[in-house]
Protein backbone atom coordinates (compact mmCIF):
# COMPACT_ATOMS: atom_id res chain seq x y z
CA UNK A 1 0.00 0.00 0.00
CA UNK A 2 1.00 3.68 -0.67
CA UNK A 3 -0.44 6.31 1.21
CA UNK A 4 0.75 10.17 -0.12
CA UNK A 5 0.35 12.50 3.31
CA UNK A 6 0.18 16.07 3.18
CA UNK A 7 0.57 17.75 6.29
CA UNK A 8 2.68 19.87 8.46
CA UNK A 9 6.18 18.39 9.68
CA UNK A 10 8.07 19.13 12.66
CA UNK A 11 11.74 18.43 13.62
CA UNK A 12 10.88 18.02 17.33
CA UNK A 13 7.76 16.45 18.72
CA UNK A 14 5.34 14.39 16.65
CA UNK A 15 2.51 16.15 14.77
CA UNK A 16 1.15 15.48 11.29
CA UNK A 17 3.49 13.71 8.92
CA UNK A 18 5.80 13.49 11.89
CA UNK A 19 3.42 11.73 13.93
CA UNK A 20 1.26 9.85 11.04
CA UNK A 21 4.44 8.27 8.59
CA UNK A 22 6.48 6.34 11.30
CA UNK A 23 3.51 4.19 12.66
CA UNK A 24 2.11 3.66 8.95
CA UNK A 25 5.48 2.70 7.74
CA UNK A 26 5.56 0.37 10.41
CA UNK A 27 2.58 -1.31 9.59
CA UNK A 28 3.96 -1.59 6.01
CA UNK A 29 2.52 1.18 4.08
CA UNK A 30 4.73 3.03 1.57
CA UNK A 31 4.53 6.88 2.55
CA UNK A 32 5.20 9.40 0.32
CA UNK A 33 5.41 12.20 2.57
CA UNK A 34 4.78 15.86 1.49
CA UNK A 35 5.30 18.74 4.30
CA UNK A 36 2.79 22.04 4.35
CA UNK A 37 4.89 23.63 6.78
CA UNK A 38 8.69 22.81 7.92
CA UNK A 39 8.55 23.83 11.78
CA UNK A 40 11.09 23.27 14.40
CA UNK A 41 8.06 21.99 16.40
CA UNK A 42 4.31 22.27 17.43
CA UNK A 43 2.96 25.66 17.71
CA UNK A 44 1.22 24.53 21.46
CA UNK A 45 4.41 25.52 22.77
CA UNK A 46 3.91 29.37 21.77
CA UNK A 47 7.07 29.43 20.23
CA UNK A 48 8.33 27.83 16.94
CA UNK A 49 10.55 28.92 13.97
CA UNK A 50 10.39 27.53 10.34
CA UNK A 51 8.53 28.21 7.35
CA UNK A 52 5.09 27.41 6.12
CA UNK A 53 5.14 26.38 2.79
CA UNK A 54 3.80 28.35 0.10
CA UNK A 55 0.84 26.40 -1.57
CA UNK A 56 2.43 26.53 -4.82
CA UNK A 57 5.79 25.06 -3.66
CA UNK A 58 3.66 22.07 -2.06
CA UNK A 59 1.82 21.76 -5.60
CA UNK A 60 5.20 21.30 -7.03
CA UNK A 61 6.34 18.66 -5.06
CA UNK A 62 3.36 16.81 -6.07
CA UNK A 63 4.04 17.75 -9.31
CA UNK A 64 7.52 15.94 -8.98
CA UNK A 65 6.11 12.98 -7.93
CA UNK A 66 3.57 13.02 -10.48
CA UNK A 67 6.67 13.16 -12.88
CA UNK A 68 7.94 10.11 -11.31
CA UNK A 69 4.60 8.47 -12.97
CA UNK A 70 4.24 6.96 -9.29
CA UNK A 71 0.58 8.32 -8.55
CA UNK A 72 -1.21 5.48 -10.46
CA UNK A 73 0.69 3.58 -6.96
CA UNK A 74 -1.12 5.59 -4.57
CA UNK A 75 -3.72 3.81 -3.32
CA UNK A 76 -5.21 7.03 -0.72
CA UNK A 77 -4.53 10.57 0.04
CA UNK A 78 -4.46 12.05 3.58
CA UNK A 79 -4.62 15.46 4.87
CA UNK A 80 -4.57 16.87 7.93
CA UNK A 81 -3.81 20.63 9.80
CA UNK A 82 -4.17 22.81 6.44
CA UNK A 83 -2.32 25.97 8.14
CA UNK A 84 -3.81 28.38 4.78
CA UNK A 85 -6.33 28.51 2.84
CA UNK A 86 -4.81 28.37 -0.16
CA UNK A 87 -3.44 24.28 0.79
CA UNK A 88 -7.04 23.45 0.28
CA UNK A 89 -7.42 23.57 -3.57
CA UNK A 90 -3.84 22.13 -3.21
CA UNK A 91 -4.97 19.36 -2.00
CA UNK A 92 -8.38 18.87 -3.95
CA UNK A 93 -5.94 19.09 -7.25
CA UNK A 94 -3.56 16.36 -5.94
CA UNK A 95 -6.68 14.07 -5.00
CA UNK A 96 -7.80 14.52 -8.39
CA UNK A 97 -4.44 13.85 -9.74
CA UNK A 98 -4.46 11.12 -8.41
CA UNK A 99 -7.76 9.39 -8.69
CA UNK A 100 -7.37 9.78 -12.66
CA UNK A 101 -4.05 8.09 -12.45
CA UNK A 102 -6.07 5.43 -10.08
CA UNK A 103 -9.93 5.48 -9.64
CA UNK A 104 -9.58 3.03 -6.98
CA UNK A 105 -7.40 5.68 -5.11
CA UNK A 106 -9.57 6.73 -1.52
CA UNK A 107 -8.92 10.55 -0.43
CA UNK A 108 -8.51 10.51 3.75
CA UNK A 109 -9.29 14.05 5.22
CA UNK A 110 -8.79 14.61 8.90
CA UNK A 111 -11.11 18.03 9.26
CA UNK A 112 -8.53 19.83 12.14
CA UNK A 113 -10.71 23.06 13.10
CA UNK A 114 -10.67 22.25 17.13
CA UNK A 115 -12.33 20.59 19.98
CA UNK A 116 -15.06 21.22 22.83
CA UNK A 117 -12.24 22.80 25.22
CA UNK A 118 -10.17 24.79 22.67
CA UNK A 119 -12.80 25.74 20.42
CA UNK A 120 -11.93 26.49 16.76
CA UNK A 121 -7.89 27.28 16.48
CA UNK A 122 -7.19 27.63 13.02
CA UNK A 123 -7.88 30.71 10.85
CA UNK A 124 -11.73 31.80 10.52
CA UNK A 125 -11.37 30.68 6.96
CA UNK A 126 -10.79 27.30 7.27
CA UNK A 127 -13.84 26.02 8.86
CA UNK A 128 -15.56 26.80 5.68
CA UNK A 129 -13.30 25.91 2.95
CA UNK A 130 -13.25 22.70 4.68
CA UNK A 131 -17.18 21.87 4.94
CA UNK A 132 -18.04 23.62 1.21
CA UNK A 133 -15.16 22.54 -0.46
CA UNK A 134 -12.79 19.65 0.93
CA UNK A 135 -15.14 17.42 3.06
CA UNK A 136 -17.12 16.38 0.23
CA UNK A 137 -14.55 15.37 -1.94
CA UNK A 138 -12.94 12.68 0.51
CA UNK A 139 -14.01 9.23 0.65
CA UNK A 140 -13.09 9.23 4.43
CA UNK A 141 -13.33 12.19 7.24
CA UNK A 142 -12.27 11.62 10.74
CA UNK A 143 -13.52 14.58 12.81
CA UNK A 144 -13.37 14.64 16.45
CA UNK A 145 -17.27 15.18 17.98
CA UNK A 146 -16.59 18.92 18.04
CA UNK A 147 -15.63 19.02 14.36
CA UNK A 148 -18.68 16.61 13.02
CA UNK A 149 -21.07 19.85 14.89
CA UNK A 150 -19.50 22.40 12.91
CA UNK A 151 -19.42 20.12 9.70
CA UNK A 152 -23.01 19.06 9.96
CA UNK A 153 -24.63 22.51 11.72
CA UNK A 154 -25.57 20.14 14.64
CA UNK A 155 -24.43 19.77 18.20
CA UNK A 156 -23.91 16.14 18.90
CA UNK A 157 -23.50 14.47 22.71
CA UNK A 158 -26.06 11.53 22.49
CA UNK A 159 -25.15 8.59 20.78
CA UNK A 160 -28.45 9.18 18.93
CA UNK A 161 -27.61 12.93 17.74
CA UNK A 162 -23.60 11.52 17.03
CA UNK A 163 -25.28 8.91 14.61
CA UNK A 164 -27.44 11.72 13.21
CA UNK A 165 -24.71 13.90 12.70
CA UNK A 166 -22.71 11.98 11.28
CA UNK A 167 -25.75 10.72 8.76
CA UNK A 168 -25.42 14.33 7.51
CA UNK A 169 -22.04 14.11 7.39
CA UNK A 170 -21.65 11.10 5.23
CA UNK A 171 -24.93 13.18 2.69
CA UNK A 172 -21.81 15.61 1.81
CA UNK A 173 -19.99 13.18 0.18
CA UNK A 174 -17.80 11.31 2.67
CA UNK A 175 -19.01 7.34 2.81
CA UNK A 176 -17.00 6.84 5.94
CA UNK A 177 -16.78 8.93 8.92
CA UNK A 178 -14.53 8.20 12.09
CA UNK A 179 -15.57 10.62 14.93
CA UNK A 180 -12.30 10.01 17.31
CA UNK A 181 -13.86 11.46 21.04
CA UNK A 182 -17.22 10.44 21.58
CA UNK A 183 -18.19 11.98 25.03
CA UNK A 184 -22.20 10.90 25.76
CA UNK A 185 -23.53 12.09 29.37
CA UNK A 186 -24.83 8.58 30.00
CA UNK A 187 -21.45 7.12 28.96
CA UNK A 188 -19.57 5.63 32.59
CA UNK A 189 -17.73 7.96 33.95
CA UNK A 190 -13.92 7.95 33.19
CA UNK A 191 -14.24 6.30 29.43
CA UNK A 192 -14.10 7.90 26.01
CA UNK A 193 -15.32 6.56 22.95
CA UNK A 194 -14.47 6.43 19.00
CA UNK A 195 -17.39 5.32 16.37
CA UNK A 196 -16.97 4.10 12.76
CA UNK A 197 -19.41 4.34 9.94
CA UNK A 198 -19.93 3.49 6.51
CA UNK A 199 -22.65 1.95 4.08
CA UNK A 200 -22.70 -1.37 6.03
CA UNK A 201 -23.49 -0.23 9.34
CA UNK A 202 -21.60 1.84 12.58
CA UNK A 203 -19.78 0.99 15.40
CA UNK A 204 -18.64 2.07 18.89
CA UNK A 205 -15.76 1.23 21.09
CA UNK A 206 -15.43 2.47 24.46
CA UNK A 207 -12.06 2.78 26.02
CA UNK A 208 -10.77 4.40 29.20
CA UNK A 209 -10.55 8.60 29.61
CA UNK A 210 -6.82 9.17 29.78
CA UNK A 211 -6.15 12.52 31.85
CA UNK A 212 -3.66 13.84 29.36
CA UNK A 213 -3.46 16.05 26.26
CA UNK A 214 -1.54 14.75 23.79
CA UNK A 215 -0.49 16.44 20.32
CA UNK A 216 -0.41 14.67 17.43
CA UNK A 217 -2.33 11.62 18.61
CA UNK A 218 -5.30 12.50 16.39
CA UNK A 219 -2.81 12.33 13.36
CA UNK A 220 -1.96 9.04 14.30
CA UNK A 221 -5.28 8.22 14.37
CA UNK A 222 -6.80 9.36 11.02
CA UNK A 223 -3.56 7.81 9.51
CA UNK A 224 -3.96 4.01 11.26
CA UNK A 225 -7.83 4.45 10.75
CA UNK A 226 -7.04 4.67 6.65
CA UNK A 227 -4.11 2.02 6.43
CA UNK A 228 -6.73 -0.16 7.75
CA UNK A 229 -10.10 0.63 6.85
CA UNK A 230 -8.18 0.64 2.78
CA UNK A 231 -6.28 -2.57 3.67
CA UNK A 232 -9.54 -4.73 5.14
CA UNK A 233 -12.96 -2.89 3.89
CA UNK A 234 -14.01 -2.84 7.20
CA UNK A 235 -14.75 -0.27 9.46
CA UNK A 236 -15.40 -2.55 12.69
CA UNK A 237 -11.61 -4.11 11.82
CA UNK A 238 -10.12 -0.80 11.38
CA UNK A 239 -11.65 0.87 14.47
CA UNK A 240 -10.73 -2.27 16.35
CA UNK A 241 -6.93 -2.12 15.28
CA UNK A 242 -6.88 1.54 15.14
CA UNK A 243 -7.93 2.19 18.96
CA UNK A 244 -6.04 -0.41 20.38
CA UNK A 245 -2.94 1.31 18.78
CA UNK A 246 -3.80 4.53 19.71
CA UNK A 247 -4.86 3.97 23.14
CA UNK A 248 -1.01 1.91 24.16
CA UNK A 249 0.93 4.90 22.41
CA UNK A 250 -1.16 7.39 25.05
CA UNK A 251 -0.63 5.01 27.76
CA UNK A 252 3.33 4.70 27.44
CA UNK A 253 3.00 8.26 27.00
CA UNK A 254 1.43 8.99 30.24
CA UNK A 255 3.52 6.57 31.60
CA UNK A 256 6.82 8.32 30.43
CA UNK A 257 5.82 11.65 31.54
CA UNK A 258 7.00 12.99 28.80
CA UNK A 259 4.78 15.54 26.94
CA UNK A 260 5.82 14.53 23.50
CA UNK A 261 4.48 11.49 22.24
CA UNK A 262 6.33 8.21 22.53
CA UNK A 263 6.21 7.22 18.91
CA UNK A 264 8.95 4.91 18.74
CA UNK A 265 8.84 3.40 21.94
CA UNK A 266 4.74 2.23 20.79
CA UNK A 267 5.91 0.53 17.69
CA UNK A 268 4.98 -2.64 18.39
CA UNK A 269 1.57 -1.56 19.55
CA UNK A 270 1.31 -0.70 15.70
CA UNK A 271 2.54 -3.47 14.44
CA UNK A 272 0.70 -5.98 16.40
CA UNK A 273 -2.45 -4.50 17.72
CA UNK A 274 -3.78 -6.20 20.79
CA UNK A 275 -7.28 -5.58 20.14
CA UNK A 276 -7.95 -5.40 23.72
CA UNK A 277 -11.15 -3.20 23.27
CA UNK A 278 -14.50 -4.36 22.23
CA UNK A 279 -16.39 -3.20 19.14
CA UNK A 280 -19.95 -3.22 19.48
CA UNK A 281 -22.31 -2.74 16.09
CA UNK A 282 -24.93 0.24 17.32
CA UNK A 283 -26.67 0.02 13.52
Amino acid sequence: MKILSIQSAVAYGHVGNSAAVFPLQRIGVEVLPVPTVNFSNHTGYGAWRGPLLDPEDVRAIITGIEERGVLGEIDAVLSGYQGGEGIGEVILDAVARVKAANPNAVYACDPVMGNAKSGCFVAPAIPVLLREKVVPQADIITPNQFELGFLTDTEPDTLESTLASVDKARALGPRTVLVTSVERPDRPEGTIEMLAADDTGAWLVQTPHLPMKANGSGDVTAALFTAHYVETGSAATALSRTVSSVFDLLQNTLDSGARELQLVESQEAYAHPREQFTVTRVR
